[in-house]
């Protein structure tokens, strides 16, 4: 995505992108107490006033575009964390207070500070890569233990990295329910680029007999294009033959995730061909505003795109999503590679973006 990055609601005119995660509430405790959002250039520090005492900026003026997407049957959602994020708790106690938070401000609570304005997302996704794995179990029980008997559905997804197990949300997601994982087959040895280390079938074996939730789905994390991540970008005929034999092979498959909307979008529609590859159709364009569920089978896969705009499922069912950057978390994150692996120069020096920040949109769900 750039500075001329559309608003997220220009995202949602087609059946293409199905989940939407923005990004990124990416510190937990800020000034007075409150969290600190960043949406790139579409909302963040120093871009619109903030509630008083605080660094968190009233994206307000979103909840329309909010609104539009959600009555197209999207799923939107709120990231945490990302690669430049200050996050983490100390007790259970923290971590289940600050999931009271989440849900007051951006989901179906109804407390006085509402950065997005009143409309309830649908969900969170935890981009952890900073801090410790703890306690995170507690903050995702939290939030399901608020979302029972909702006239809603909320979902919580998860963005590990792909060495497994993942080193910051790997417990949790061994001892609480997630709908979803988007998996980050990029930035790392085990990346989509590098067949002889793609693990795909390694998370297909934790989803199966590991995970809380055995009908949880897993999404194939890939660039939208090759300045959306330091490496592992591929072109669409090679993520599309790896996804299409992910698609056929694992039951636990649910789609791709890309990162991010934006740069998908402007590299070609690399995120409607992608779609195409897995439904063996055309996007349509979205006629009607009728709100429907947006669900995943072994038959079936969704995009996922996160987003930067200029705007601002619990179940197995997927997501896509949005991201909006700040600093591009994900163009950068690392974990510790195995001995023998030589990154390429460009994978270990972090590139300067258009816009100067970087982007963290990631999904988009067929």
């Amino acid at each position: 995505g750039t500075d001329l990055a559309h608003r997220l609601s220009f995202y949602c005119n087609d059946d293409t992108i199905d989940v939407l995660p923005m990004a990124f509430l990416y510190i937990f405790r800020g000034k007075g107490g409150l969290p600190v959002i960043d949406f790139s250039n579409v909302c963040g520090l120093g871009s619109g006033s903030t509630f008083d005492g605080s660094n968190l900026t009233n994206c307000s003026f979103l909840e329309s575009d909010i609104r539009a997407c959600q009555a197209k049957g999207k799923i939107v959602t709120l990231s945490l964390g990302g690669a430049t994020s200050q996050v983490g708790f100390s007790s259970d106690a923290q971590a289940e207070a600050f999931g009271q938070l989440l849900w007051d401000m951006f989901l179906g609570g109804k407390g006085n500070i509402r950065p997005l304005g009143n409309v309830a997302l649908d969900g969170i996704d935890l981009d952890i890569e900073k801090g410790t794995s703890a306690h995170y179990a507690a903050m995702v029980n939290k939030i399901r233990s608020l979302a029972k008997g909702a006239s809603k559905r909320y979902y919580i997804t998860a963005a590990p990295q792909c060495p497994f197990p993942d080193e910051y949300i790997g417990t949790a997601l061994n001892e609480a329910f997630f709908d979803a994982i988007y998996v980050q087959f990029y930035n790392n040895y085990c990346e989509t680029s590098v067949p002889s280390e793609f693990n795909f079938d390694t998370w297909d074996k934790w989803a199966r007999t590991q995970s809380p939730n055995s009908d949880i789905k897993v999404y194939l994390g890939a660039p939208g294009d090759s300045s959306a991540a330091g490496d592992g970008y591929v072109n669409i005929e090679t993520l599309s033959k790896v996804a299409t034999d992910a698609q056929r092979q694992y039951s636990s498959f649910g789609g791709v995730m890309l990162w991010d909307a934006d740069a998908a979008y402007t590299n070609n529609r690399y995120d409607r061909s992608i779609k195409n590859a897995l439904t063996g159709g055309t996007a349509r364009t979205q006629t009607t505003t009728t709100s429907k569920e947006a669900t995943t089978t072994s038959k079936e896969a969704s995009t996922i795109s996160k987003v930067a705009t200029t705007a601002h499922k619990t179940s197995s069912t997927p997501l896509p999503e949005l991201i909006l950057p700040f600093n591009d978390p994900r163009k950068t994150a690392r974990v510790k590679r195995p001995q023998g692996f030589t990154p390429f120069p460009r994978d270990t020096v972090p590139t300067p973006t258009a816009r100067g920040r970087p982007i963290n949109s990631r999904f988009f769900r067929f």
